[in-house]
């Protein structure tokens, strides 16, 4: 089962809900986050940059990433994104699938793909 996190904001160029760190950057870019919490989300961001590959420009905007679930780590942290998100009154749905679209990219931790027209996910 692959796994997403998503705000109920969707993302003009996927259509699809938009992720968390799109979230957090717009809530720290608005001054809506501590000092302690905008350091601690640097910290986070700064993990995810070493430990996930970035997908080169995939030529595919509407392609959503996706967890596998042998990611565990990856996903554990971004529980803990989720849950300053939660704090700051922004709800997190956290997205299931078996079938994340047409695969574009892939590597140990992770999937692009760009969904099926009529896919739905199961909100965990």
């Amino acid at each position: 089962m692959y796994l997403r996190f998503a705000i109920h904001s969707r993302d003009e160029d996927s259509k699809r809900e938009k992720g968390l760190f799109t979230a957090l950057y717009a809530l720290r870019d608005a001054g809506q986050l501590t000092d302690y919490e905008a350091t601690w989300f640097e910290e986070q961001e700064r993990w995810f940059r070493v430990h996930l590959k970035r997908p080169k420009p995939l030529n595919e905007p509407a392609a959503i990433l996706w967890f596998k679930p042998t990611a565990i780590e990856h996903i554990a942290r971004m529980r803990a994104l989720a849950a300053l998100l939660d704090h700051k009154d922004t709800p997190v749905a956290a997205l299931e699938t078996e079938k994340p679209g047409y695969v574009v990219y892939e590597d140990e931790h992770q999937v692009a793909a760009i969904p099926f027209t009529r896919e739905t996910f199961n909100a965990g």
